[in-house]
């Protein structure tokens, strides 16, 4: 919902929200995308370069990215197979945790998105999923699947960007609800952003729990912090879970691991200690008065800043001596430059708890700057779903596909 007057963003948000009007605006704007289904330019998906497994459950994953959620996923079918801890100790070695890969319960077939530098990782990383780089929107008949993963456009819902109603990114959540009605999987697993809940005072997330519903789920939702799963970051997340009503299963959420009477919080010291000599590449140059309107800067001992899609917003290294406030929203970098930098790709790559092993594209153009080929990988990385996080949603659902793949497969037709 626009106000007409124009503020330092494209538009200015509506502070103000009448219900009845955000449920009309709502409604009128999942029509509009509804008919633009059967309007456009539309593909379908070649179902002979997609390689089912009947003895696993297959997996769709929208809106990809680099493979975040995908591989916590993996890594959760790895772990009720073998176990959590042969599991994890074989992540950390590419050539081990190729090794022992197929045995994962989960398959992923099919992947889509429309970022170059994203899908171009994807693909150096799931070689045998089928990588498709189109507009979701222009997808006819989605494949089956026993398994549908996710995580929607949140640009419109972040509290950090200008939180309009009617962006038209809020409502591309239509399309993966018609892969469910497509693809008819048992279960799919949903993410997106902390502002999701609020806007639109609530109504926003309260029409797309009922649209997910009215595909046939049950639906249920949960903000979590990653750093309760064993991630070393502060990022809180919507997960929206649903599991078909004709299997008998109440999905519940993950206890967390970490905090207090439980595992310690993974620090900085942690995660990235051991790469003081060997960080990798950073995003270089100045800091805006934005970025230093706050403090950047975390402790060794403390959980990272949320890691954004951003090399220039990327946080500060906990090297060096703390920020210091000097006035409301201001505050400064004492001592010579040297003596800060934002992490390095690597770094956040660690934070988001992606394997050492795992491959980021730049694109490859040498022509661009270091700092323009570092930001496609600080994106990629940014937009991801921490993958120790992605592996502790997904094993209650890997625990149950384990112990009722025949009835699982009985229900899902190919």
């Amino acid at each position: 919902m626009r106000l007409e007057s124009r503020g330092r963003a494209k538009y200015r948000p509506l502070k103000e929200y009448d219900t009845e009007k955000i449920k009309e605006l709502l409604l009128n704007k999942i029509e509009e995308e509804q008919k633009a289904i059967q309007s456009i330019d539309i593909d379908d998906v070649n179902i002979s370069n997609l390689h089912y497994k009947e003895d696993k459950i297959n997996v769709i994953s929208l809106f990809s990215g680099c493979g975040g959620l995908d591989l916590g996923v993996e890594l959760a079918g790895l772990a009720s197979v073998i176990g959590e801890d042969q599991a994890l100790e074989a992540f950390k070695d590419r050539n081990e945790f190729n090794a022992i890969r197929e045995t994962s319960l989960f398959h992923t077939i099919y992947a889509n998105d429309l970022f170059k530098e994203a899908n171009e990782s994807y693909q150096l990383n799931f070689p045998s999923t089928f990588q498709h780089d189109i507009d979701i929107r222009k997808i006819k008949e989605f494949p089956d699947a026993d398994l549908v993963l996710g995580g929607f456009p949140c640009p419109g819902f972040s509290e950090a960007g200008p939180r309009l109603i009617d962006d038209g990114r809020n409502f591309l959540y239509i399309h993966f609800i018609r892969c469910l009605l497509q693809a008819k999987p048992f279960a799919f697993i949903a993410e997106n952003v902390k502002g999701m809940l609020t806007l639109g005072n609530g109504e926003v997330m309260s029409q797309i729990i009922q649209d997910f519903s009215s595909a046939g789920y049950n639906v249920q939702f949960k903000l979590v912090n990653a750093r309760d799963y064993g991630v070393p970051q502060l990022r809180e997340r919507v997960f929206i879970i649903g599991v078909r009503n004709d299997i008998s299963f109440d999905y519940l959420f993950p206890k967390p691991t970490h905090g207090k009477g439980k595992l310690p919080y993974l620090t900085l010291k942690d995660a990235i200690g051991g790469l003081e000599n060997q960080p990798g590449e950073w995003f270089e140059g100045g800091y805006s008065p934005m970025y230093l309107s706050r403090n950047r800067k975390k402790k060794w001992s403390e959980q990272s800043f949320t890691i954004q899609a951003s090399g220039r917003q990327a946080p500060l290294h906990p090297s060096g001596p703390e920020m210091i406030k000097v006035a409301k929203d201001q505050w400064e970098l004492p001592g010579d430059s040297s003596l800060h930098r934002r992490l390095s790709v690597r770094e956040i790559a660690r934070i988001q708890t992606f394997p050492d092993w795992f491959q980021f594209s730049d694109g490859g153009n040498l022509e661009t700057s270091k700092n323009n080929r570092l930001n496609k990988q600080y994106k990629q990385i940014g937009n991801a779903v921490p993958v120790y996080l992605a592996k502790e949603i997904a094993m209650p659902i890997a625990e149950f596909a384990k112990n009722n793949m025949e009835s699982i497969k009985q229900l899902i037709l190919f």
